[in-house]
């Protein structure tokens, strides 16, 4: 049951002071709150016995009076320091999390669920938090707490009376256990079922027009209405459990109640002790209540808090993918970019995505890389960005150096990389465009504006690059996207831009303006542009179409089209398509 406690043993170490500060205070009130009791019992049996006397009165007065006081400055310390402790608890693993979750690679998210990964970082951490705080309070006083009053009980009152009372205490203990144990494995399965909900909400979220594009609203509705019963099903297990702690530790501590009584009426009758002592004893018995109360919700705790613990720290053991060599090496410039016999393969894969690729490209150069779908474009991309693991042959090679001992700084400090399916913030547009470079200036944001053929789309905004763009751009159409992310990566001005299918929601004379802008732009830069649209790459000095993993046709757009293979074949379709569309915009123009 304790071994959360251990497990967070490099806490409590590393915040010793606070918590020593909150136990020690915490013991000194137990023996402060076990004196008002015989205060009282000794005031009953001089009332009793008529020697009471207005100074003795006042004197025990005073001292309640100051035993209110001390315990009001200790409580307000010991809640402070232990609590406070909870929280900062909370934020350390929050933190490390946010880190974990940043250092991952694709693999760690192909492998697991964002709702549960945020169920995880969020009620996950509140049950071990609990433990560090509510938990070593329960600690303190179903063991300390419970001893002080007993050995009072004990002491100032009569220990076979207390003896006694005591004999329901073993029922106590075992069924503890066995609650506790059950409250465990019910626990995890609640918070397993509490991250598959996650996971639906995002769906759903995520989805929302494409749910209302097909009609299926109410389909999901059902679907979720499933999931959240399944949650609310194994959460009402745990509440069973849970509502037997209380119940059941009041009925024992009745029983203690009764015998405590009974026999202590006959030993008053007896004369072996007196009537202000039977009443402190019965005091006693009331405050024993929670400590018993405590015995319950300390199991619970940490139970709930171990569970909840061994979800976090598997999530936070999962090694990185890709890590960064134990020498890095620092560079200064970047002169080329060397593809040696590459081969490689996803982890998930059946084959190899790249096979005995070989690649030259040198600083300053654009590369176009084209070919027919899952040919292979992006996979050579993420090479370079280093999203998986090392090619399983071959080398990828920068100024003749592997690119697995270059230091991540220097390498992700030289890209600029724009996806097709462009991410935004929840933030301006402004705020957007200079995520890479906040020191720009406005001149630069409204160069990078203009390249990316967005800065005249400014006043359909409503505020201008004020504007809000909304989750992940969801009131931007996804050529605006696209351009918002491309202005991103130009404001940096990257030694390495890449541009994956960067342009695909944007038409055609909209790309012509910005490939013309970036070839002047970019003179002296190194560009990767993977596209299906041939036209955004017949500038380029070096163009390669790929096909199940392998470059099968390489050259400049000139001698590719005197191949006459797939890439003549394609650019001969898509300017017919091109001179097919313009004939139709003239049409619509000489008719309106």
């Amino acid at each position: 049951m304790f071994t959360v406690l251990f497990k967070l043993g490099w806490f409590f170490r590393q915040y010793k002071g606070r918590y020593l500060t909150a136990m020690i205070l915490l013991i000194l009130l137990n023996f402060i709150e076990v004196a008002p009791p015989a205060l009282i019992g000794h005031l009953i049996d001089q009332i009793n016995q008529r020697t009471l006397t207005h100074a003795t009165l006042w004197e025990i007065v005073l001292i309640y009076g100051g035993l209110i006081v001390v315990s009001y400055i200790f409580g307000f310390i010991w809640q402070y320091q232990l609590f406070g402790g909870a929280n900062l608890l909370q934020r350390t693993y929050r933190t490390r999390l946010i880190r974990h979750f940043l250092a991952m690679t694709p693999t760690f998210y192909e492998k697991n669920r964002t709702g549960d990964l945020m169920a995880r970082s969020t009620n996950d951490l509140i049950a071990v938090s609990e433990t560090a705080g509510f938990g070593i309070l329960t600690l303190i006083d179903s063991t300390t707490y419970s001893a002080t009053i007993l050995l009072s009980m004990a002491i100032l009152v009569n220990w076979k009376l207390t003896l006694f009372s005591l004999l329901p205490m073993p029922i106590i203990s075992f069924l503890m256990t066995k609650y506790g144990e059950k409250v465990h494995q019910r626990f995890v399965l609640a918070q397993n079922a509490f991250g598959k909900m996650n996971d639906k909400v995002l769906e759903s979220i995520a989805g929302i027009r494409v749910l209302r594009a097909y009609v299926q609203e109410r389909a999901q509705e059902d679907r979720f209405a499933k999931t959240a019963h399944d949650v609310y099903q194994k959460n009402v297990e745990v509440a069973k459990i849970d509502s037997l702690f209380e119940p059941t530790i009041k009925i024992l501590v009745g029983i203690m109640y009764m015998i405590g009584i009974g026999y202590g009426a006959y030993l008053v009758f007896q004369s072996q002790i007196t009537l202000g002592s039977l009443t402190s004893f019965n005091v006693y018995l009331g405050m024993l209540i929670w400590p018993m109360l405590a015995i319950g919700e300390l199991i619970n705790t940490m139970q709930r808090g171990n569970a909840s613990l061994d979800r976090v720290t598997e999530t936070l053991a999962y090694p990185a993918d890709v890590k960064e060599a134990q020498h890095p090496i620092t560079l200064q410039h970047l002169d080329v970019i060397r593809f040696e016999d590459v081969t490689f393969q996803y982890p998930l894969s059946n084959q190899p995505n790249l096979e005995s690729l070989s690649l030259v490209i040198r600083k300053g150069e654009t590369l176009g890389i084209t070919g027919r779908i899952g040919s292979g474009k992006s996979t050579l991309i993420k090479q370079l960005l280093r999203e998986y693991p090392s090619a399983s042959r071959g080398s990828l090679m920068i100024n003749d150096i592997a690119i697995e001992q270059i230091a991540f700084d220097t390498l992700y400090g030289w890209l600029g990389y724009v996806p097709q399916d462009a991410m935004l913030f929840s933030r301006t547009i402004e705020e957007n465009v200079r995520f890479g470079q906040q020191s720009a200036t406005n001149e630069q944001l409204f160069a990078a504006l203009e390249m990316a053929s967005l800065k005249n789309d400014l006043s359909l905004f409503p505020q201008g690059l004020e504007t809000l763009v909304g989750e992940r751009g969801i009131s931007l159409s996804g050529g605006q996207k696209q351009r918002i992310a491309l202005a991103r990566a130009l404001l940096k001005d990257p030694e390495i831009l890449i541009l994956d299918d960067a342009m695909s929601a944007v038409d055609a004379k909209t790309e012509a303006h910005i490939v013309e802008a970036i070839r002047g732009y970019r003179r002296g830069r190194t560009t990767l542009i993977a596209t299906h649209r041939l036209s955004a790459v017949e500038h380029a000095d070096m163009i390669i179409v790929m096909d199940q993993g392998r470059i099968v046709e390489q050259g400049t757009h000139e001698e590719l089209l005197a191949l006459s293979g797939w890439y003549a074949e394609q650019y001969a379709r898509q300017q017919l398509e091109q001179a097919q569309e313009d004939d139709e915009v003239f049409a619509q123009e000489v008719i309106s």
